[in-house]
């Protein structure tokens, strides 16, 4: 392992698309009313992203629209994720021009981990001092304001920018081990630290640990009792230490690899009406696995229902071919749906994976399957493919996309599930 003293920033914009909203408007993001929320879908939609002045009045950043006061007056800002995007790889463009791409590790689309551990002597300043530079050049070229934490591990940097840099003057915080254990063993609550979420918050509250020095000072034999090898990072975070470097994330490869699509229906469905989307998932499915020129022998599928309704169900499914073939993933998906999925509870979310993929020269077949068959299928999907990417994923449709209850057609117009 590399025991170097190592130095990391994490970046993080803040209020990202509203802030984008607020200076595509002229606006400055941190004292204008906005919020970012598609209105068209219903009243109940949820806010993407609200301007920090927004959080300075209470409103919470995934209110939803209903929940903001009535008597406030401010701004909705259709989301437009193509636009984010391309922000997004201009703000890459101003890390680059500091550190190379092997020393950047994005994140998410608003947040990227820097190790610039080889850059402090280059430049001659200090971690504060580069991470300033690099916030300032974003703020005078894109308008926007960034936080930022510096850490001397991956974790001690995030715990730096989601608990200290949000109320530094500067927006930037600074921890080491010393200085984690100094500031942080007695904060609370534990969900404010990266990694802890409410469950594993309730079950250390439940062994009397409600702060990191308790974790740290807890008999680790114990820990290892009640959580098992999660009690690894568990013990190492309580102290401040991380073991994964930068070097490691750009070296992980991982075993199994799944493809999966998903989506939020905008009503009620039934579940007539539901099958309609899985089969036009399926054919979505299909096609990113031939884009992708691999193959699955096992598929998987989970329906969520309308609120409070009744407990999702779903399964899994072994192929007798591993394939890409949209007509066999379809039937697969389509008996999965009729044997797994109640017939009567209105659905709302359907999700389907093809599991551990493999590469396409791994493909098998079987004796009730002909392999010209899917051949044509996959020599079919490629030419849609590449219609698709020249004239636009709606360049090709199925009859099924036409129904009233088909999706397609508004999805392929939208990224991450909302408009572009």
């Amino acid at each position: 392992m590399d025991r170097e003293q190592r130095t990391y920033f994490i970046i993080d914009l803040k209020s990202f698309y509203a802030s984008v909203e607020c200076v595509d408007r002229g606006l400055d993001p941190m004292t204008a009313l906005l919020v970012v929320a598609d209105k068209e879908r219903s009243k109940g939609t949820i806010c993407l992203a609200i301007t920090p002045a927004m959080k300075a009045l209470g409103i919470k950043n995934r209110c939803r629209i209903y929940e903001i006061p009535k008597n406030l007056e401010y701004i909705v800002a259709p989301p437009r994720m193509q636009r984010y995007i391309d922000v997004s790889a201009d703000i890459y463009g101003i890390y680059l021009s500091y550190v190379a791409k092997e020393d950047i590790h994005v994140y998410s689309i608003d947040e990227s981990f820097l190790d610039v551990t080889a850059y402090l002597e280059l430049y001659g300043l200090s971690p504060h001092d580069l991470a300033l530079s690099i916030m300032n050049d974003i703020r005078e070229q894109l308008g926007l304001r960034a936080t930022c934490g510096i850490g001397t591990n991956l974790y001690l940097a995030k715990v730096a920018l989601d608990i200290l840099a949000k109320h530094s003057p500067d927006f930037i915080a600074e921890l080491n081990e010393e200085s984690y254990r100094q500031r942080l063993w007695t904060h609370r609550p534990l969900t404010d630290f990266w990694r802890i979420g409410p469950g594993t918050a309730r079950r250390l509250n439940a062994l009397g640990m409600y702060t990191q020095g308790d974790i740290a000072v807890y008999p680790e034999n114990l820990l290892y009792k009640q959580f098992g090898v999660l009690a690894e990072y568990i013990i190492d975070h309580a102290w401040g230490r991380e073991s994964c470097t930068m070097k490691d994330i750009k070296n992980y490869r991982t075993r199994s690899k799944s493809l999966s699509c998903g989506q939020v229906l905008m009503r009620d469905y039934s579940f007539d009406e539901a099958v309609i989307i899985v089969k036009e998932m399926a054919d979505e499915l299909s096609l990113d696995m031939v884009a992708a020129h691999v193959v699955s022998n096992n598929v998987s599928l989970y329906i969520g229902y309308s609120a409070g309704t009744y407990p999702s169900t779903g399964g899994n499914m072994t192929l007798q071919v591993t394939t890409n073939s949209y007509r066999i993933l379809m039937d697969a998906y389509v008996r999965l749906y009729y044997k797994t999925t109640n017939r009567i509870v209105p659905i709302r979310r359907v999700i389907l994976s093809a599991n551990s993929v493999l590469d396409e020269c791994f493909e098998q077949y079987s004796f009730f399957v002909d392999p010209e068959v899917m051949e044509k299928d996959r020599k079919v999907t490629r030419s849609v493919n590449r219609i698709k990417s020249r004239y636009g994923k709606n360049a090709v449709l199925k009859g099924m996309d036409l129904y009233e209850a088909g999706n397609s057609i508004a999805r392929n117009a939208q990224i991450g599930g909302h408009k572009k």
